[in-house]
């Protein structure tokens, strides 16, 4: 009996191990069913050999190719098909690339993608027929609300509650032309609704534009909503809970964030001509080398050279009345002719022509006149039309409301406060 029951025993534990093993099989083959697949930039790397590296100097679009075994030809009809999509001229010292390359033995590069920024690329696909195209990594939109109260600056106060700088930019462009920050005071205060952009959800991307904001300027409050009436400039208008434009037909700076170094001023004397009267007609406003200067108004451009103390200019005329000119630019963006928009660069900040430092003297005529821009009641942009309000009011008084729950931010207290002046 003992002898049956051995055997009895050995086959059930035969049985459990061969039902171990498949177990052990299925679990291996789901695992291998299961595996995640690699993709970015709409392409499985799986199914590469990956090299991701930047652009160095040196380096060009048609030698980094030819060293990753791509035929001329092939390089030649990117730069000549391929120009308004990727000019291949144009790559930049210092932006990221991938090259995904064949997994056989010629490791040969299939597809070249160009980093734009940290969301736009641009894809050379040199597998079978060559084709380049653009596209945009998947970014996910966190709504923020922020708010704060100047104590000396405006980046200050955006810094201290841990906001991206990029909105302290943004805001300057919202109230371009309502409020002077120039000469911003102490307890000016402000609240802001934008949206933080992620890439894969985690990776921080920047801040996006402003969608509401509030700005309280000696006293003075100042709503501001970001509304769509026209997609055709280059600017997004906002507007005020009244529905009328922010925005004036001039732009009161043509740098953004700039420091005014002198200003307007026909009894300026200087200590180097005897302290003479030397009319300064024009308003200067310092910046590093390579600042874009952007047009303050729509208009066609009716000068861009170079000439004697104004070095390398441009000459805007706007309409029959005004017209305005930016000076000792490094390089001009436009020419002759040319119809900018408000807002275009027309240029770079740099010290050609008689200039102690970099910075773009800006000038401003009325009926032929040069006057003080800063002085001048400039007029205002269209509101937004009748037909298009009761939509808008339908849109901002969700956001007017939620502005106006925003708290500040709590002042320091008296012990914190000793604490840093230690």
């Amino acid at each position: 009996m003992q002898k049956y029951w051995g055997i009895l025993v050995a086959i059930v534990l035969l049985a459990s191990c061969k039902e171990e093993e498949t177990t052990k099989t299925e679990v291996a083959t789901i695992a291998a069913i299961e595996k995640p697949v690699t993709l970015e930039y709409g392409f499985n790397l799986d199914n590469f050999t990956v090299e991701q590296d930047t652009v160095r100097n040196g380096d060009s679009f048609g030698e980094l190719m030819l060293q990753n075994k791509v035929d001329y030809p092939k390089i030649a009809k990117v730069s000549e098909q391929f120009k308004d999509t990727f000019d291949v001229r144009r790559i930049m010292v210092g932006k990221p690339y991938v090259i995904l390359k064949s997994k056989d033995t010629t490791a040969s590069a299939q597809v070249f993608i160009y980093e734009n920024d940290r969301i736009n690329y641009t894809v050379v696909d040199f597998r079978d027929t060559v084709l380049a195209y653009k596209d945009k990594k998947a970014v996910k939109y966190v709504e923020r609300e922020a708010s704060g109260v100047i104590t000396s600056s405006l980046s200050e106060a955006i810094l201290d509650q841990g906001i991206d700088y990029n909105v302290t930019n943004n805001l300057s462009e919202v109230y371009a032309w309502t409020v002077d920050f120039f000469r911003l005071q102490k307890g000016d205060r402000f609240k802001v609704i934008y949206k933080e952009k992620y890439i894969n959800d985690t990776v921080y991307a920047g801040a996006g534009p402003i969608e509401a904001a509030y700005f309280e300027h000696n006293g003075t409050p100042f709503y501001a909503f970001g509304y769509e009436a026209d997609s055709l400039t280059i600017m997004k208008d906002y507007y005020d809970e009244k529905a009328n434009n922010l925005r004036r037909t001039f732009l009161r700076a043509p740098v953004k964030f700039s420091r005014i170094s002198s200003r307007y001023n026909l009894k300026r004397r200087i200590r180097y001509y005897g302290y003479k009267v030397r009319p300064h007609k024009g308003t200067d406003y310092a910046a590093p080398i390579g600042t874009p200067i952007l047009a303050t108004a729509n208009g066609t451009v009716s000068e861009s050279t170079r000439r004697g103390g104004n070095g390398k200019y441009v000459k805007i005329r706007h309409n029959g009345t005004y017209s305005t000119q930016y000076l000792h630019m490094k390089k001009q963006n436009v020419k002759k002719g040319d119809f900018v928009q408000q807002g275009e660069v027309i240029g770079w900040i740099g010290m050609t022509g008689n200039t102690g430092g970099p910075h773009v003297c800006y000038r401003f005529w009325k009926n032929g006149r040069q006057v003080d821009p800063l002085r001048e009641k400039l007029p205002a942009a269209e509101p937004l039309a009748e037909v298009l309000r009761p939509d808008y009011f339908k849109f901002v008084n969700p956001l007017k409301l939620q502005l106006d729950c925003i708290n500040y931010p709590e002042p320091p207290k008296e012990e914190e406060l000793l604490t840093l002046n230690e």
